[in-house]
């Protein structure tokens, strides 16, 4: 697989993003501070693009794996959809500019008022999470002389290797309906005077490395659509959902960086990834959906933060940084890894250390037992693809203020969220 160019990279010991100097941006804006690369976010939206060729497909970004304003702005602009998961999901893709038509709403809990805002809108379709909300949805809409586009979730009960909060697509999870019961279902729904059923929605989890793992699920999807238009049930569109995971371990590389003895995530592609199931997919004349969030913007920022103590207790050495589970919480919720590095490489010698937050709370760490080059007080780090689900899990945990949002294009940077100030909390 080729090398890509990737816009977080060392010009000889700095760390830049594209044409800036990450350490003058924490010097100009502070720390903790979320750090994008416009160019980062659209050549991995067309990487995504490119791939499908001439399949007819929409791709519908994640809404929920980074929300600011101005990066869903960008993301809009390649002519792309959203998926959201709320009102307030499905409004800032209206805002940003994401036509209605290019809109999904997905959610095992949708609301009334959220029912009626996406039809009042007319966004593509609604992903439907059972029986009872199906009935909800014709009832909403009939009362307001709409019809509803729906596709029907199915759990089609595979394994997906990655953490159990993130694994969507087991029978004991709470998404979607039974496969045997799909067929049922739908035939039911298509007789509803208020909707209009397109086709059917899978997503098996979220941070999915395996084509194996992706290959299974497009050979159980293509067979439930078989299934179900031998019952007379017509299926026009496959969303396919997202779950399209990334590289995370050495996604930066220099000589004086301590390498990952195994690294299963090694040159992962989306592309590949995709390669393994369009062929499956496309070849049943549908329409395909995925949803990448991840896969779109997880490489596209980092986080930056200072060194503010370096201790060493109990045979362990703790480097206390400024930046907490309550800026970036993936580390301490899925115990995810995010590789560390300084901004700035002065040939240290690597050490094993803790890189923990100032927050009141054991589990408050980005990295635990992890090689790095030898670090200390006032050091800037940066924690590397936090574009996705960083900010977007951001709390004020603790009375702190939310980080600042900085986006940077060529050699300009702008602030595209401001710090929180404790007159804000």
């Amino acid at each position: 697989m080729e090398r890509r160019v990737e816009q977080f990279r060392y010009d000889n010991d700095d760390l830049m993003c594209e044409g800036i100097n990450a350490a003058a941006l924490a010097g100009r804006y502070g720390t903790p501070l979320y750090v994008y690369s416009r160019k980062s976010v659209v050549t991995h939206c067309r990487w995504i693009e490119d791939a499908f060729g001439a399949t007819e497909h929409l791709s519908c970004y994640a809404v929920k794996a980074n929300f600011n304003r101005s990066i869903l702005a960008i993301l809009a602009g390649e002519g792309i959809g959203a998926d959201a998961g709320s009102l307030g999901e499905m409004q800032m893709a209206l805002d940003a500019g994401f036509p209605p038509g290019k809109i999904t709403f997905s959610g095992v809990g949708k609301g009334d008022e959220e029912i009626a805002f996406a039809l009042k809108h007319d966004i593509l379709a609604i992903n439907c999470e059972s029986r009872e909300e199906i009935g909800v949805i014709d009832g909403i809409a009939r009362g307001m002389g709409a019809q509803a586009r729906i596709l029907l979730r199915v759990n089609l009960d595979l394994p997906a290797d990655t953490h159990p909060y993130i694994s969507t697509g087991r029978k004991h999870n709470k998404f979607g309906v039974d496969a045997a019961q799909a067929k049922e279902i739908l035939a039911w729904a298509a007789a509803l005077p208020s909707l209009r059923v397109l086709g059917v929605h899978s997503h098996i989890g979220s941070q999915i490395i395996s084509t194996r793992t992706f290959a299974a699920a497009a050979d159980s999807v293509v067979g439930l659509v078989r299934d179900l238009r031998a019952g007379g049930i017509p299926v026009k569109h496959i969303n396919f959902g997202g779950g399209f995971g990334v590289q995370y371990r050495d996604y930066v590389r220099h000589a004086m960086l301590p390498r990952e003895t195994e690294n299963p995530e090694a040159d992962l592609s989306t592309v590949a990834l995709l390669r393994s199931i369009l062929p499956k997919l496309a070849g049943e004349g549908c329409t395909v959906l995925i949803q990448p969030g991840r896969s779109i913007i997880a490489h596209s920022g980092i986080l930056l933060t200072k060194v503010l103590y370096r201790k060493e207790s109990g045979g362990k050495t703790f480097i206390i940084v400024d930046a907490g589970m309550n800026d970036l919480l993936r580390p301490s919720l899925y115990h995810s890894y995010h590789q560390i590095v300084p901004v700035r490489l002065r040939g240290a010698a690597a050490e094993t250390v803790d890189v923990v937050g100032p927050l009141c709370e054991s589990g408050d760490f980005m990295a635990l037992n992890r090689s790095m080059p030898r670090t200390g007080r006032d050091d800037i780090l940066a924690i590397m693809c936090t574009g996705a689900y960083g900010y977007a899990l951001a709390s004020n945990y603790n009375g702190r203020g939310r980080a600042a949002e900085i986006l940077v294009d060529g050699t300009a940077a702008s602030v595209i969220r401001e710090r929180e100030s404790i007159a804000d909390l």
